[in-house]
């Protein structure tokens, strides 16, 4: 490998580093990257100088110089995310240490004509009232299906009604930015492992709950995407070959059980006093929250057909920690005695105590994931996002692709 190489590799390292532990003397950084302390000291003068890292606080030291810690820069650099949905779109315009600057909703249709132009219209008219400082790196895009590759974003979403759709292309083209597409679910992941609990966890599942059900499988701090793009389709797990039919037509999928649909149905079935008011989920929680017992026991029963599930697939993948995000997390009281309960039972033993994180949720927490896709770029130094990776870090250092 040529120098210049093994040099743009170990920056990526580095930011990867500081973005994923946090500040760090120039003696860790070496210490953890196995790399000498003179690379180090080059290397982080020259991020340094590009405004990427600062020098922050010293850190005390048992006798010797204090270290002079090393932390990321947030304004270094910006991203637009966008979630789309079935009937609207999220955006937010994020900076990258994650902190939000800005936020919108657009309507939207996927199943119209030119759902594909629409969507660049709505990112290009957002783009136009972004100016200023921190640079423009990207933007990323979180959708509700299976995406071939990251850098190349050819969408099959049922959901939307997408086959084959070139989201990734026809933003590029448009824009003239580089674009970064991914399924929503691992878009959260990415977030997670740069702000989240991530940070501390290098094997960990995100699942959702709401509209529909999710997961995100992160094996040795990376999203494991499977051979197509389409892992962690946690939804379409079958729990019941008998069950109600779901979205995707087959029957008994776990999201037809627990979720948004699949919840008021159950409800409605069972005799909830308030199911004639019954429009969303969240209608049945303010049931639940004002003693509707019916509407209590839709949630619990939910929960235990979800946790053991969720048994399942820890058992398989073996991971340290279980973070739940999602609008379903607004209810997760309800949900919680039945999902612990059945996940506890099932779990292979050794795994019984492994750690449940339920994070608060908005519905731009979707676009976060999104804009997240650019702003990990830097982070990391396996490459996955390809070539737009490479044109997302060039942007960062303000060097012509």
């Amino acid at each position: 490998m040529a120098g210049s190489d093994r040099g743009d590799l170990t920056r990526t390292a580095i930011l990867a580093l500081l973005g994923t532990v946090g500040p760090l003397s120039r003696t860790e950084i070496a210490r953890e990257l196995d790399v000498s302390p003179a690379t180090v000291t080059q290397l982080t003068r020259e991020l340094i100088g590009h405004g990427m890292v600062e020098e922050l606080d010293l850190k005390p030291s048992r006798g010797g110089r204090p270290a002079q810690r090393l932390g990321l820069v947030g304004s270094a650099g910006r991203a637009l995310g966008v979630k789309v949905t079935a009937d609207h779109l999220v955006l937010v315009d994020v900076r990258l240490d994650g902190v939000v600057l800005g936020s919108w909703e657009r309507p939207f249709d996927p199943g119209s004509p030119d759902a594909a132009g629409d969507l660049a219209d709505a990112v290009e008219s957002t783009l136009s009232t972004i100016t200023g400082v921190p640079p423009l790196l990207g933007v990323g895009v979180g959708v509700p299906g299976s995406v071939d590759d990251q850098a190349v974003g050819t969408v099959n979403a049922p959901t939307l009604g997408w086959q084959a759709m070139p989201v990734g292309e026809r933003l590029r083209r448009r824009l003239n930015l580089p674009v970064l597409v991914e399924n929503d679910v691992n878009a959260l992941a990415a977030a997670e492992r740069i702000y989240g609990r991530g940070r501390t966890h290098r094997d960990f599942l995100v699942l959702t709950i709401g509209r529909g059900v999710g997961a995100a499988i992160v094996a040795d701090g990376r999203v494991y995407r499977g051979a197509r793009g389409g892992a962690g389709e946690f939804g379409h797990l079958c729990v019941d070959p008998q069950g109600p039919l779901c979205g995707c037509g087959a029957r008994g999928c776990l999201e037809a059980f627990v979720g948004s649909a699949g919840l008021l149905a159950a409800a409605r079935a069972a005799g909830s006093p308030a199911a004639d008011r019954l429009g969303s989920v969240a209608d049945l929680g303010r049931a639940a929250t004002a003693g509707d017992r019916v509407a209590s026991r839709v949630f619990a029963e939910a929960g235990e057909v979800l946790g053991r599930a969720t048994a399942g697939l820890v058992n398989v993948v073996d991971p340290e920690v279980v973070v739940v995000l999602g609008e379903g997390t607004a209810d997760w009281p309800f949900w919680q005695e039945g999902f612990d309960l059945a996940l506890r039972a099932q779990l292979y033993p050794g795994r019984r105590d492994i750690a449940i994180e339920v994070e608060g949720w908005d519905e731009t927490s979707w676009a976060q994931g999104a804009a997240a896709l650019v702003l990990a770029t830097p982070f990391d130094a396996a490459g996955a996002a390809g070539e737009q990776g490479r044109l997302v870090r060039a942007r960062l250092i303000g060097t012509k692709p």
